[in-house]
């Protein structure tokens, strides 16, 4: 059995060329025989303390079901600045919306969303799903047999939730709506 330090370093070699959040069970099957999901879960820790203790530029994050490298927040204006970056596209409130009613009703049909948002949300569920943040879930049977919608992995990453239960509820969200519309 390896020791613990030369565990973390092998899992966070395997995070530092993964493209997309890598599962416990994905390090566990490249970690070799023997080697048990709590020691490589201990190994996780082990590589996310000591990022944490260095000050590092870097931090683990739990995202989509799995763990990733990532640049802390912090140093993004540093990052884009040298990777020569215009400012990522922010979603429209539209889009905000959409994407709302998706997450917390999902799977969702086009004319339900429309009916929730009082609006034709048509142009906006094309964009989100080119923008890979929701996608096709299969047909509600009923008549016409609408497109179901629901959350992607993407949107997991893209807003850095570990699984959908990390949504806030509805009630916190009016919390924080309602505590936002007071005036200091």
């Amino acid at each position: 059995m390896p020791e613990l330090a030369g565990l973390a370093a092998m899992v966070e070699a395997v995070l530092a060329v993964a493209g997309d959040p890598v599962t416990v069970d994905a390090l566990v099957a490249v970690a070799g025989e023997g080697v048990e999901r709590a020691r490589v879960e201990e190994a996780l820790e082990f590589v996310r303390s000591r990022h944490e203790q260095a000050g590092s530029g870097i931090r683990l994050e739990h995202v989509a079901g799995g763990w990733r490298l990532a640049t802390r927040s912090e140093y993004e204006g540093a990052l884009r600045e040298y990777l020569g970056y215009r400012a990522r596209a922010r979603l429209s409130q539209a889009a905000l919306e959409t994407l709302a009613v998706i997450a917390y009703r999902q799977p969702v049909t086009l004319p339900e969303i429309n009916f929730l948002r009082g609006v034709n949300s048509v142009a906006v569920v094309r964009t989100l799903v080119e923008r890979r943040l929701v996608v096709v879930s299969g047909r509600k049977q009923v008549v016409g047999t609408p497109l179901l919608y629901r959350t992607s992995k993407e949107f997991l990453v893209h807003f850095g939730l570990p699984d959908l239960s990390a949504l806030p509820t509805p009630e916190e969200v009016e919390q924080i709506a309602g505590e936002s519309a007071v005036e200091p």
